[in-house]
């Protein structure tokens, strides 16, 4: 029997890495967020994101690539990043 590869999931948006960028949302939605980690520290041994890049970008292909970011912050932590990307995309899906 085949394997099922899992999609990892935030708060029902698929979560895709690729080295130091995280693609949050689907694209087949109207936007998606990407996060990009800008740098890193060490702590116990484990590296954890110190400052992220997040951007809500559109996801149609007709558009050129520096006219598809809706919004751009920099923020302290993943955590924070993904926080506010959730939000930015939520309210981008809803049409708000």
């Amino acid at each position: 029997m085949a394997e099922e590869k899992k999609v990892l999931t935030y708060k029902g948006h698929p979560l895709m890495r690729l080295d130091n960028l995280i693609y949050y949302g689907s694209m087949a939605d109207s936007h998606i967020v990407m996060l990009q980690i800008l740098e890193s520290k060490e702590v116990n041994g484990v590296q954890i994101a110190s400052r992220v890049s997040v951007q809500l970008q559109l996801t149609d292909p007709s558009v050129k690539s520096r006219d598809r970011v809706v919004k751009k912050s920099e923020k302290a932590g993943l955590y924070t990043a993904l926080d506010f990307g959730c939000v930015w995309l939520e309210r981008a899906l809803a049409g708000k």
